[in-house]
């Protein structure tokens, strides 16, 4: 997922370990019943939430063509492109980054197949903020558990936004239920992801990440819950139950 490749000059957060489960996956990306799954199905939740923050903190209106046009917006982790070619398609200028290096080329080919241009990068977002890159949004999405070092991730996602920019992060909260429902039945019982691939441990609940994205210089300003629906075979959002999957909005105080 995330994309942090070690340079001379920007100190990396990636961790080789977790990289290389991605890299395993890389080419299941867009098969609907494969090990990526589990997003395929979150995808419409995430996409409501990340298109209505956008439209909201930039005034767009969501029912014109091309709504996003103008705005320049960076996936962090992006895979093979399940958020990248949303916002593509909606009129932004996109960019995403991995830090497993095969899953660009897949997102290339998908996004080519789709006659979409999106500038997929296999960098880092320390490297890409050593770079000076500047965005309206930052897409920071199921990433910052995986990553060596929250803080200094988090650092970087804000050195890329411009001043008053949107950063968008969720990731999974840490107790007894997400790791029964995110390890134990994901993972295990329902097998919708490989083994291993999350570790508790890494888990952030929403008050240390919101501490985490105000120690890196962000304004946080909306958290939500990301609720599956077992009878529906659903996921919608929720105000109040961010006990497992959940999502953040945050701002880079205007200069």
């Amino acid at each position: 997922m995330q994309s942090e490749t070690t340079t001379a000059t920007a100190q990396s957060t990636v961790d080789p370990a977790e990289i290389a489960k991605f890299e395993a996956m890389a080419a299941e990306w867009w098969d609907l019943n494969g090990k990526f799954k589990p997003l395929h199905m979150l995808n419409p939740c995430r996409l409501d939430y990340i298109t209505t923050q956008i439209a909201g903190e930039f005034d767009r209106d969501l029912k014109v063509p091309a709504p996003f046009a103008g705005l320049r917006i960076l996936d962090i982790g992006c895979g093979g492109g399940l958020l990248a070619e949303p916002m593509a398609r909606l009129g932004a200028e996109v960019v995403g980054a991995d830090a497993a290096e095969r899953n660009i080329p897949v997102a290339q080919i998908h996004a080519e197949q789709s006659g979409l241009e999106i500038d997929y990068r296999h960098t880092t977002a320390e490297a890409m903020a050593e770079d000076g890159e500047k965005f309206d949004v930052v897409l920071n999405m199921e990433v910052v558990e995986h990553v060596a070092s929250p803080i200094d991730y988090l650092t970087a996602c804000h050195d890329l936004l411009k001043s008053g920019g949107l950063h968008i992060c969720s990731t999974i909260n840490r107790n007894p239920k997400s790791y029964m429902m995110a390890i134990i039945g994901a993972e295990h019982v329902m097998r919708w992801l490989p083994k291993g691939t999350h570790e508790w441990s890494k888990f952030i609940t929403p008050d240390e990440l919101f501490d985490l994205l105000r120690q890196a210089g962000l304004d946080p300003v909306d958290r939500k819950g990301f609720v599956f629906n077992p009878v529906k075979w659903t996921w919608g959002l929720s105000d109040r139950d961010l006990s497992v999957n959940y999502v953040t909005a945050s701002l880079r105080p205007a200069d």
